[in-house]
């Protein structure tokens, strides 16, 4: 019998493998598998299946920033009130709720730098709950979600010997 750990590892490196290859992979009934599959999308553990995109090899202009956001927590709801605020956002592709020195991180993306920077001024820095908004851009990405997206580099130079 599959694991619900051995599905979710294999997908999590490769949503698009069908059911059929998965059922392979896994020594496992094809059957199996698909009725697993639809458990776990039905209990909400498998949220979606996303491709993964290294936008800086194409000619979309794209800047993704992570903000830290500190917040008053609203007594009886916590932090869940305003994260939902904030996610809401369709400029907002993640929020977190993290321990430290902050407490909601924030990744958000926009066109420019220019259009992060008013987002946070204009949209997340005025709601009633922030204290405060410390904005990071994202300048290159080496690994994202276990995918490594740059190429090892290799030194091409000519070798100079004496």
């Amino acid at each position: 019998m599959v694991t619900r750990e051995e599905i979710l590892k294999t997908i999590e490196k490769n949503s698009r493998v069908n059911v059929s290859e998965l059922a392979v992979l896994l020594g496992a009934e094809e059957i199996d598998v698909a009725n697993e599959l639809r458990a776990l999308e039905d209990e909400g553990v498998i949220c979606g299946y996303h491709t993964m995109i290294d936008w800086s090899k194409t000619n979309i202009d794209k800047v993704m920033a992570l903000i830290e956001v500190r917040v008053t927590p609203q007594r009886g709801i916590g932090f869940d009130n305003i994260a939902e605020r904030i996610y809401k956002y369709p400029e907002v592709t993640s929020v977190y709720l993290m321990s430290g020195g902050f407490d909601l991180m924030v990744i958000l993306e926009g066109k420019t730098l220019q259009e992060v920077a008013g987002f946070v001024t204009n949209k997340l820095a005025p709601l009633d709950t922030v204290l405060s908004c410390a904005t990071h851009f994202i300048l290159k990405k080496y690994k994202d979600h276990g995918t490594i997206l740059t190429a090892k580099y290799e030194d091409t130079r000519e070798k100079v010997t004496p």
